[in-house]
């Protein structure tokens, strides 16, 4: 039997000192090695987008590039007409500012023009708006006319004459016989006779006063028309006196109507219809003889 002690192998001794690997090292290690080859193949697939990337924008790039480079063509080739053309037209710097010149003056003469025009405008609407007040302030006159007519008609009266005839509208003061002749209806022709044996004209016709009654408010007088004496005695102041004279059967008859009669005068007014007015001849006293030596005086009858 030997006494030598036992001594332990080299594999023995190997096993002996160093244990085994853990487990979730190797797990570790594998879990690595997947994730540098994950982040390998990432990045591959990032390289080759961003390569694919870069090439089309190249691609872009050069498509950009070629647009701008015909846009350069076709600026170049439009400055070169716009010279040509400026070369034909002859347009110098000179000209230019000529023209230049020429429009600013014929621009502030176009503004003094429109200032002019405009205020000729302003001033033709002050006259149109001060024409249109007179417009209106005439057509109130007239408005007022028309009503004072209106009330002076209903003042005015008609009455029956000395032959039976209806008399037109008789006025019975001056103021009365304004307002007639402004109404136009017949021709009036006011008139004051003296007592006198000399006829005076009176429009188309001769009168002559022959004798008054104040008191009684009556007088007497002679009317000479178409050579015919017509005396009309005792007669009354408003009273119309009526007489016809050639060519005047088929229309209204001549009145007289006397609203003063005074000491040896009367004052009235003639009336005589339109279609007969004509425009009286200047006054002249008619012959002594005529007026004073009425053989026989007419009556009173139409012609």
């Amino acid at each position: 039997m030997s006494i030598s002690p036992n001594v332990p192998t080299p594999q023995e001794s190997y096993a002996y000192e160093s244990p085994g690997t853990p487990r979730w090292i190797t797990i570790l290690l594998v879990l690595l090695i997947a994730g540098l080859g994950g982040l390998g193949y990432l990045g591959y697939n990032a390289q080759t987008k961003i390569s694919q990337d870069m090439s089309e924008q190249q691609k872009q790039n050069k498509i950009v590039t070629a647009q701008l480079d015909q846009a350069n063509s076709r600026i170049a080739d439009l400055k070169s007409k716009m010279e040509i053309t400026t070369q034909r037209v002859g347009l110098t710097q000179s000209e230019l500012a000529q023209a230049k010149s020429r429009a600013e003056t014929i621009r502030k003469e176009q503004q003094t023009s429109d200032d002019k025009l405009t205020t000729q405008i302003k001033e033709s609407d002050e006259k149109i708006s001060a024409v249109a007040s007179e417009v209106g302030n005439a057509k109130k006159d007239i408005e007022a006319t028309k009503g004072d007519l209106e009330a002076t008609k209903g003042k005015l009266e008609r009455s029956l004459g000395d032959m039976n005839v209806m008399s037109g509208l008789i006025a019975h003061n001056h103021d009365d016989l304004d307002d007639l002749k402004r109404r136009g209806d017949r021709n009036y022709y006011e008139f004051t006779l003296q007592r006198s044996k000399t006829a005076q004209r009176v429009g188309p016709v001769q009168m002559s006063l022959n004798k008054t009654d104040p008191k009684k408010a009556k007088y007497t007088l002679t009317v000479v028309a178409d050579d015919r004496t017509i005396e009309k005695k005792d007669k009354t102041s408003g009273e119309p006196v009526q007489f016809y004279v050639k060519g005047s059967a088929r229309m209204a008859p001549y009145e007289i109507v006397v609203f003063d009669v005074g000491k040896n005068q009367i004052t009235g007014y003639l009336a005589t219809p339109k279609e007969g007015g004509a425009t009286p001849p200047p006054a002249a006293a008619a012959p002594a003889s005529a007026a004073s030596t009425p053989a026989k005086p007419e009556q009173d009858k139409p012609e």
